[in-house]
């Protein structure tokens, strides 16, 4: 599978027939915490579907309040979380959920050692993306400080 399928894999199934990509993925396992599964494999990309899924399913989401890793961001998992989520996030939420983006170039372009420049320069662009969606998000539904 291709890297750009693997990326857009985190999304589910529906968003690879959409991007023109087939997948058969295993059953997806269950799988807690945040994910640091890079690799393009079916097990990985299940797994990171699967965590996608979990961080979007929890009300609490107390998972915006941990620090992530490079590879973290690296592997898109929260920040399509973030993605998936923003129309139910409150405003702390998106503000938090936008410091993350924001805050991801960096940790990314610290990691160069231990990512490859595809792995940083993807994790940068969906960030920015992520970034830009939040931004309007707040711009439509938060009050101005």
């Amino acid at each position: 599978m291709s890297t750009f399928c693997a990326l857009i894999a985190a999304l589910g199934p529906a968003a690879l027939t959409a991007a023109g990509c087939a997948t058969t993925a295993p059953p997806l396992p269950k799988v807690a915490g945040h994910i640091e599964c890079l690799d393009d494999s079916a097990e990985c990309i299940a797994r990171r579907q699967s965590v996608v899924r979990q961080l979007s399913a929890d009300p609490t989401r107390g998972w915006l309040k941990e620090q992530p890793t490079p590879e973290a961001y690296a592997s898109g998992v929260r920040l399509y979380a973030i993605k998936n989520t923003r129309r139910d996030l409150s405003c702390d939420e998106l503000k938090r959920g936008k410091l993350e983006a924001d805050g991801a170039t960096g940790s990314l372009r610290a990691a160069s050692g231990k990512l490859s420049p595809a792995q940083i320069s993807r994790g940068i662009m969906f960030a920015g993306e992520v970034g830009r969606e939040l931004t309007n998000e707040m711009g439509r539904r938060c009050k101005r400080a």
